[in-house]
């Protein structure tokens, strides 16, 4: 065991993560104002005794002083190699740390005790063959860093505790190794602990060695396989050559094919570029089968493709007419488009600064108009190839405008692809059910869509995928949607609005006669001489059986009726051929559904008693009616108040106040008891409760409703309203006044009051559906009552209906 000697009374010298142990000589900074201050203090002590001044080194980590330091002499004090002062000092041996203690200048002092590291002589038998055993490992450390002269230096060495101590110039010992050593005291012990320390550092050494040189022999391996494999191509190619053979390499075959294929000059030069990485690069890298599928699918579009446009402006106009009952605004537009472009092409107008002329439209309507099908009408009349796009529940913007190549399974974009099915850069291009398009975190589809549909700037289309430019100037494009609030209002500026609004009775039976009825007979294995349907049944299937916007339910019913004709034919219970008529249809497919309500028994109308009217609304079916409920509370069960109920917006709970409010300050001109107001509780109801329903139209509605039930009137059964009432009792204008007036002419009301500012909107309804309603244009709710509640009993006290 180490011996300790006489206390000694030492300036401390901090070394922040550092180490310093017996016989090391390191040069300190004195720009540290804890080593000048060290320094000094030493110096100073120095003047009074004889020998060099003496400090004690103390390792300091994470500001943790070790409890063992070195004491160290100051050798010399002068500049460091870059100018700065600094002081040589060498460490003489171990010091055990004590108490503070005094001393002159401004550092730290301590009381410590020398520790003796005295071995005996001679040397035990297992520290002798340690000695050999470090001197070993450090020889062999040494030697691979090429550090020939101071293996010398260690072999110099005999004493345990130098030898030991020597160690602390290895630049792979860790603080905490270090500072290990350090308090090891017992030579011996400190030079084994020294030995396993670079024994482990050795063999982490080998392990890293052999790592290097597996991943050397990988990278030589390949480097020698790229090389024997251009020597192949090469021996190949001169086997080709003496043999006569034309055919190429696959990187040949593509540039050849790119060479030979007639793209546009931006695109060729892209491609050869792509050709020129192909050619670089090795048959392993997955860069390769990128380049491949892109250079397929650039090679596969049809860039000077095009069909040309049928100008039998005529005959598109008739294709048009027999495909499609109807629809006359799309027609129309379809048809002036033909021929501004056939008079464009006459006078050699085809492409002006740098732009075809394509078409945007958006067809918008309810569900079953034929929007879906007209596109491929379109396409039919000008002669063009015809592709869907389904855009319903698309949320991802790549699905629009394609991936990057770097992604795995990477795509182009549905336009892209949809110009690719079609093989050529002008067809027909129906994106449909652009309403239902969805956003998410990974983007905006609709927004995607800005650029594609964009007339100004869709010729020079980039899509992520191919990242050259594709002109879409060519394209018509048709976006088919059902409803109209659902479309981005930056896309919607971008297209051309045409409306849907739905058939009236008599077209759905041209529709049901010339097209669903031949459809459906085929379908159902029928020939058309078998069976027949009269047109008074049809006009009663679209009628009762169903009441829609489109023509899907009535061409359902038409299949479910001639399914039942067949399969009674099968189970012998009727002859062919067969006539279905207006009576028949009750024995095949049961009752009607929807009967008009100006065809039911007085007593089972709707608007049979007071406090009931008929409104009418827009949905995303398309028009509808809608009936209005009123009530008044019995006084003993509580106060005024309005109760609203149906599920209703906030927008149609102000129009139920403002009705409210109105016939209170107005209902003594109007001759209503406005009294039972003041303390009754009005309750107003829309049927249909699950249904949620919003919009300012069903104003005039409320009020008549109100009106009818305060003054006992009934409301006329073929009275039906739409229009939006102020305080003031003004009729202010509504939308969707066409779909609405074909609900009406369905629900077989005869009589309509509208806003007189909606007049202009009669233009768009068909003159048939005009010429069987009694549309009257109003300014002021006085006019709406007069007209809507019917003339007051004689003399009769009016019944108000209160609420259970």
């Amino acid at each position: 065991m180490a011996a300790e000697s006489t206390p000694l009374a030492l300036p401390v010298l901090p070394l922040d993560d550092e180490v310093v142990l017996p016989g090391m000589v390191v040069p300190l900074d004195l720009s540290d104002s804890e080593v000048r201050a060290a320094v000094e203090a030493a110096q100073a002590a120095a003047r009074d005794e004889p020998g060099k001044p003496k400090v004690l080194l103390v390792p300091r980590v994470d500001g943790t002083y070790a409890g063992i330091g070195v004491l160290g002499t100051v050798e010399q004090v002068g500049r460091l190699a870059d100018g700065d002062p600094g002081a040589l000092i060498r460490g003489r041996g171990r010091v055990r740390i004590g108490a503070g203690t005094t001393g002159p200048g401004a550092a730290l002092w301590v009381e410590g005790t020398r520790i003796d590291e005295s071995v005996p002589d001679p040397l035990p038998g297992h520290a002798a063959e340690l000695v050999k055993e470090y001197k070993a490992l450090a020889t062999a450390w040494l030697r691979k860093r090429g550090a020939w002269q101071v293996v010398d230096r260690v072999q110099a060495i005999d004493d345990v505790s130098a030898l030991a101590d020597n160690s602390g110039y290895s630049p792979f010992l860790t603080t905490e190794q270090k500072v290990a050593l350090l308090e090891t005291t017992d030579p011996v012990a400190r030079l084994k602990l020294a030995t396993q320390q670079l024994r482990d550092h050795l063999a982490e050494q080998d392990v890293a060695e052999t790592i290097a040189k597996d991943v050397q022999e990988g990278v030589d391996k390949q480097q020698r396989e790229f090389l024997l494999r251009r020597q192949l191509e090469a021996v190949r190619k001169e086997l080709r050559e003496l043999n006569g053979e034309q055919d190429g390499d696959e990187s040949d075959d593509y540039r050849a094919r790119v060479e030979a294929a007639d793209l546009p000059g931006k695109v060729r030069e892209a491609a050869l570029k792509e050709v020129d990485k192909l050619e670089r690069s090795s048959d392993q890298s997955p860069e390769g089968s990128w380049i491949r599928t892109w250079l397929d699918t650039v090679l596969e579009m049809p860039w000077n493709e095009r069909t040309e446009d049928s100008y039998d402006i005529q005959g598109a106009q008739a294709v048009l007419d027999a495909e499609h009952a109807g629809l006359q605004d799309v027609k129309e537009r379809i048809t002036e488009y033909l021929a501004v472009r056939k008079r464009r092409n006459d006078r050699g107008l085809g492409v002006v600064g740098g732009r075809r002329g394509g078409a945007v439209l958006a067809l918008v309507g309810p569900p079953g108009v034929g929007k879906t099908s007209l596109g491929e009408s379109v396409a039919h009349a000008m002669g063009r190839k015809f592709v869907r796009v389904a855009l319903g529940g698309v949320r991802d913007e790549a699905e629009i405008r394609g991936h990057r190549r770097t992604y795995v399974g990477a795509l182009p974009g549905r336009i892209v692809r949809a110009i690719k099915e079609a093989g050529s850069m002008n067809p027909v291009v129906l994106l449909d059910e652009i309403d239902k398009v969805g956003s998410d975190f990974r983007g905006d589809p609709a927004a995607a869509l800005l650029e594609v549909l964009d007339p100004a700037q869709n010729h020079t289309f980039r899509d992520h995928y191919l990242e050259v430019e594709l002109d879409l100037s060519d394209v018509v494009f048709l976006a088919t949607a059902n409803v109209l609030e659902a479309i981005p209002e930056a896309l919607l500026d971008r297209m051309e609005l045409v409306r849907l609004d739905g058939y009236t009775e008599d077209e759905k039976i041209v529709i049901a006669r010339d097209h669903l009825l031949p459809r459906q007979l085929e379908r159902a294995g029928l020939q058309p001489d078998e069976v027949t349907i009269e047109e008074g049944a049809l006009r009663k299937l679209a009628g009762e059986y169903t009441r829609e916007a489109g023509v899907r339910t009535l061409e359902r019913s038409v299949a479910r009726l001639l399914r039942k004709v067949a399969a009674q034919h099968e189970l012998g219970e009727r002859e062919l051929p067969f006539t279905v008529a207006e009576d028949d249809l009750r024995g095949l497919i049961g009752r009607p559904h929807h009967v008009p309500e100006s065809a039911q028994e007085p007593a089972e109308r709707r608007t049979a008693v007071p406090g009931v009217a008929t409104g009418l609304a827009v949905t995303g079916a398309g028009g509808d009616v809608l009936y209005v409920e009123a009530s008044l509370a019995d006084p003993e069960t509580g106060g005024a108040g309005l109760t609203l109920t149906g599920q209703l917006g906030d927008v149609m709970k102000e129009s139920a106040q403002i009705a409210l409010s109105f016939l209170r300050s107005h209902g003594a001109e109007l001759e209503l008891p406005v009294g039972d107001l003041k303390d009754r509780g009005v309750h107003i109801h829309f049927p249909a409760g699950a249904v949620p329903k919003d919009g300012p139209s069903a104003g005039i509605t409320m009020t008549t409703a109100l009106a009818s039930l305060l003054s006992g009137r009934l409301v006329r059964t073929d009275v039906a309203m739409t229009g939006e009432v102020s305080l003031t009792g003004r009729v202010l204008p509504i939308g969707g006044v066409k779909q609405k007036l074909l609900a009406a002419h369905r629900a077989g009301v005869t009589t309509v009051i509208i806003p007189k500012r909606n007049e202009p909107d009669l233009d768009d309804v068909p003159a048939e559906v005009l010429e069987r309603l009694d549309v009257h244009a109003v300014t002021d709710v006085r006019q709406v009552l007069e007209l809507a509640l019917s003339p007051a009993t004689n003399g009769a006290a009016p019944e108000v209906p209160v609420a259970a």
